[in-house]
């Protein structure tokens, strides 16, 4: 896999999360239907949202990636300008 398949594939995970996280959030604060199932509607809503925890994880990978490739960039350039 290239890198630019990987960074694709961790945005297209984080922004997934994010929407799941968005939809347990919106069940939980904004639909009738959910608050009229009790404890059923929580853990529905509760799920949406973990679920969206687990998959935005790859973000701390991605800014690391990013990072690591900026700190490349920055050596790289420090080293031309020495020579």
């Amino acid at each position: 896999m290239t890198n630019a398949q990987i960074i694709t594939t961790l945005k297209f995970a984080m922004l997934t999360g994010i929407c799941f996280i968005g939809i347990g959030v919106y069940c939980h604060m904004f639909s009738d239907t959910i608050a009229d199932m009790g404890v059923t509607g929580m853990i529905i809503s509760g799920a949406f949202v973990a679920i969206g925890m687990a998959m935005s994880l790859p973000t701390k990978m991605f800014l690391t990636f990013v990072w690591v490739q900026h700190e490349i960039d920055e050596d790289k350039k420090k080293k031309q300008a020495s020579n």
